[in-house]
């Protein structure tokens, strides 16, 4: 149920296919639309630019701007401009939406789009793990402009040997005017609370966040496996592409209990965790599920095929 609960919830038919924003409220201001296929691989560009008008739903902003197809009295985004899903396919191939980075916890027609919003709809298999909570591809969303128009406050937190890829990670902060506590990390959840992890594996082990990568796609939504000796990067139906071992790293989003979503900047050793931070930033993240970072070089997760 989750999972077409994240696909769009059903409404009413009348509304959705006209396309139609809730009413004629204020139009939400600086607003982004990304709409990509395979993990942000492939980018689907609107023929004009972005129409907002009044006060939008998520769904409503994707119709006013793209060719939409539905299913299911309009609840279900079947395909984009000519870009079908395939739900019944082996693996399942679907839409799924994210709002400032965060994947969406109900129907598209049931949100609303606030000032700020970076709106993100990706085509690919979700087979492989049970689905992708967080993502980092909008950064500096959620930092920025919060979730659901709540904003909170953010925490850098640092582990032993890693205050050097603290520092980095709160300066790319500080360049998009976004206020960050810097402290060391103690664990526990932080409900009210953007978290950002940073350290290396082996000092991160009380973490729950963290060992989730240990265990891959299926349990964080991150297609890699992180420990305190290798990085294995995964492509899209879980499946090892490659292995990498010292100086490696992701930076990644999770999300566990329904709380904010929590940041990881790790690595296998403290030369990872400082690969990891030297990407924390827009343009290294643009449009990517998650980043692996190597002595080699960084590329996106799940790798392409």
């Amino acid at each position: 149920m989750r999972r077409w609960a994240a696909l769009g919830a059903v409404c009413a038919a009348a509304v959705l296919l006209a396309g139609c924003g809730l009413g004629p409220g204020a139009t939400p201001a600086a607003v982004t639309l990304t709409v990509t296929r395979n993990f942000g691989a492939t980018a689907i560009k609107p023929r004009s630019p972005l129409q907002v008008k009044g006060q939008e739903t998520v769904m409503s902003l994707l119709m006013r701007n793209y060719d939409v197809h539905t299913e299911y009295a309009g609840g279900f985004v079947q395909s984009i401009d000519g870009h079908a899903g395939a739900p019944q396919a082996s693996p399942p191939v679907a839409w799924f939406y994210y709002v400032n980075g965060v994947e969406a916890p109900k129907g598209a027609s049931a949100t609303n789009v606030v000032s700020g919003d970076s709106i993100w709809w990706d085509l690919h298999q979700w087979g492989a793990a049970e689905g992708t909570p967080a993502v980092v591809g909008s950064f500096p969303e959620p930092f920025r402009n919060g979730i659901a128009g709540k904003r909170y406050p953010v925490r850098v937190e640092c582990a032993p040997g890693a205050q050097q890829a603290c520092q980095t990670v709160a300066t790319s902060l500080q360049r998009y005017a976004i206020p960050a506590a810097v402290a060391g990390a103690t664990g526990g959840s932080q409900p009210d609370t953007l978290r950002i992890i940073v350290g290396a594996v082996r000092e991160l082990d009380y973490e729950g966040t963290v060992r989730s990568l240990e265990s891959g796609p299926r349990v964080s939504g991150v297609y890699a496996w992180l420990t305190a000796t290798s990085l294995t990067t995964l492509d899209e139906a879980g499946k090892a592409v490659a292995r990498y071992g010292p100086g490696s790293g992701v930076i990644a989003a999770t999300v566990q209990d329904g709380e904010p979503p929590v940041w990881i900047v790790a690595g296998t050793d403290a030369a990872g965790t400082e690969r990891a931070a030297a990407d924390f930033n827009e343009k290294a993240l643009r449009d990517h599920f998650a980043l692996a970072v190597t002595p080699a070089g960084s590329q996106a997760l799940p790798v392409a095929g």
